[in-house]
């Protein structure tokens, strides 16, 4: 607000047109901006300031405080170097492979494919052998009616035929034992492989905890660091708001912060005009 507008706004107040809401909303605005240019100017000109009496607190305080974020930033590099070096050892673990569980798999492997191999030749036979009790199965009922009907050749055939068919059927019968217990002897084998696998992927479990603890403690470190950084940038824009505003306030009356506010002082009228503008707003709206 300019003095201008100060004018006529008290004229039109007087003729009963109060606008306080307004008033007071344009106050809070400007002093707004006031306040983020007293910190923008504050950490411009700090480092000047240190022969200003009335600002060695604030002064000092920031050395102190930009010395220590400068550690609390050094320790948190550390803290996300070992981070990414925790998840790096971490996924190396769990996707290593000694040699021994490399050989380990390539045998699994073997044995599951002569596996296969011996569970399609078991399949063969049983087969093999329910074609023939079928066909067996057809000549009894073949002998039976011959039998009946007296047809001797035929029946002496037939006989001939269904014992070189129990023959047949009982070396069929052997090969699916010895199938089978082949294929339960390479189960066996299996399970051992797999009970030695377990063993082996549970070490590099068990390697890959600590770099999981190391993680966990290395993201507590940087949450805690992160609280602690924010603290601290927030006590500095407290003191760089202080040390602005005295700045601002004193830069034509004391040689010490004129020479700071040097080449700010188009920011200073500024914010010389809006703590007026503020002022007046006050006023206006009975503040």
């Amino acid at each position: 607000m300019t003095t201008t507008r100060y004018i006529f706004a008290r004229f039109a107040q007087a003729f009963g047109v109060n606008r306080r809401q307004r008033r007071m909303a344009e106050a809070a605005a400007e002093m707004h901006l006031l306040r983020e240019a007293e910190q923008v100017l504050g950490q411009s000109v700090w480092e000047q300031v240190e022969e200003v009496e009335e600002l060695g607190v604030e002064y000092w305080n920031l050395r102190k405080l930009i010395k220590e974020r400068d550690e609390i930033r050094a320790k948190l590099d550390d803290c996300e170097s070992l981070l990414a070096d925790a998840h790096e050892q971490r996924s190396t673990l769990l996707g290593a492979k000694s040699d021994s569980q490399a050989d380990l798999e390539a045998t699994r492997g073997e044995l599951l494919a002569d596996l296969e191999k011996l569970s399609r030749e078991r399949d063969t036979v049983i087969q093999q052998a329910r074609e023939i009790r079928r066909i067996y199965d057809g000549l009894k009922m073949k002998l039976e009616v011959l039998q009946r009907e007296g047809t001797s050749d035929a029946i002496e055939k037939t006989k001939s035929r269904m014992v070189e068919l129990k023959v047949r059927f009982t070396e069929l019968k052997h090969d699916r034992d010895r199938v089978a217990a082949s294929i339960a002897d390479g189960d066996a084998k299996v399970d051992v492989i797999d009970a030695e696998l377990a063993e082996e992927r549970q070490k590099h479990r068990a390697e890959a905890s600590v770099a999981f603890q190391q993680i966990g403690q290395a993201n507590r470190d940087i949450s805690s660091l992160k609280a602690q950084l924010g603290l601290i940038d927030t006590q500095m824009r407290q003191l760089f708001s202080e040390i602005g505003r005295h700045v601002s306030r004193n830069a034509f009356v004391n040689d010490q912060c004129k020479t700071a506010a040097k080449g700010h002082i188009p920011m200073i009228d500024v914010m010389r005009a809006l703590r007026k503008s503020v002022a007046m707003n006050h006023r206006l709206a009975g503040m």
